[in-house]
């Protein structure tokens, strides 16, 4: 299985996972010595490639923890988006002239058959429309949504195996996480949710014209399709390309710190998916552009308070008065 493949053995007998998968003394012996001669890193990223998207998904999110993950695994992690292999272009075509009801041709003027952007759930393809608008048109990949629940239900089943033989993972919470990631995700593979996550956020920053949020073309977007506009940007953790073209980086992210506590603090509604590649693109004129918004979150007004007087008593470095809001803030609903 995965866990033995890529020298989580140890794994598999602490979850009491050997029984149902036993393997050949000769085997395991054979495969450690092979797989401890790659990194921790590649072993984590290989690992989740093999489990799926849900797996891979995870490893995104994680990916963008520097804080509590070490530099040469995020490296690996990274990677984890660009190693996904697109759909080829007849399912993809297959997809969208059953989803939008009619030829391609009575939609598009012209579409790009190679993807711009793969995905787990789904892949991006640069097209555009009869009416000569230029658009971004995502396609969820076939089936996602039967792999997404089988990934989901071997998700719940080792959180069970962890909370009952593993003093750490019943301590972290491991199977509320898991609860929680699995109602993000299944959010996710609706496509009318993110549009509609989308035209809220416009309208949230509808003054601030340093601000871009795509508009969605509804006529041409399902569940399984969105059609927006397409934007053409610089990925903000590309510094390299950011000062080449002459980005004020500091500018631009203090521009992002802007934006993430308004949407928590002025309204309560926020994008949810942690910066990472492609879903924020630095543009022209040091402005930003929000992409990707299948993950969204919504604070109540309580629970934005507690979180305030965390962030007060951080900055004071307030011991006292952070586990006080901590307690507040697992005691309310979100």
């Amino acid at each position: 299985m995965a866990f033995s493949r890529n020298g989580f053995g140890y794994v598999v007998k602490e979850l009491g996972l050997d029984q149902l998968f036993p393997l050949p003394r000769r085997l395991i012996v054979k495969r450690k010595q092979e797989e401890y001669s790659k990194s921790v890193g590649i072993r984590i990223r290989s690992f989740l490639e093999e489990l799926g998207p849900a797996f891979i998904k995870i490893g995104q999110m994680a990916s963008t923890r520097p804080d509590l993950i070490p530099a040469d695994v995020i490296k690996e992690l990274e990677q984890l988006q660009d190693q996904i292999s697109p759909v080829s272009w007849e399912e993809i075509r297959t997809i969208l002239e059953r989803e939008l009801a009619a030829p391609l041709e009575d939609i598009f003027q012209d579409f790009d058959k190679s993807p711009i952007g793969v995905a787990s759930i789904g892949q991006v393809h640069k097209a555009t429309l009869k009416s000569g608008e230029t658009v971004a048109v995502k396609v969820q990949r076939p089936s996602i949504e039967k792999t997404i629940h089988t990934d989901l239900e071997i998700l719940h089943e080792l959180a069970d195996r962890a909370e009952d033989r593993l003093k750490s993972a019943a301590k972290y919470q491991i199977k509320d996480m898991i609860t929680e990631f699995s109602k993000a995700i299944k959010e996710e593979l609706d496509f009318i949710n993110e549009g509609r996550n989308a035209d809220l956020m416009a309208r949230q920053f509808s003054d601030d014209k340093d601000l871009i949020i795509p508009k969605i073309y509804w006529p041409y977007s399902t569940k399984k399709v969105l059609t927006m506009e397409f934007i053409e940007g610089i990925k903000l953790n590309d510094l390299e390309a950011l000062e080449k073209n002459g980005y004020a980086t500091e500018q631009l992210a203090e521009k992002l710190v802007q934006v993430i506590f308004y949407q928590i603090f002025k309204d309560g509604f926020f994008h949810a998916d942690p910066p990472h590649n492609g879903n924020v693109l630095a543009l022209t004129g040091n402005r930003i552009a929000l992409m990707d918004f299948g993950m969204a979150g919504r604070l109540s007004p309580e629970m934005k308070t507690h979180l305030a007087s965390l962030i007060m008593a951080m900055v004071k470095q307030d011991s006292h008065d952070m586990i006080r809001a901590i307690k507040k803030m697992g005691g309310c609903s979100r």
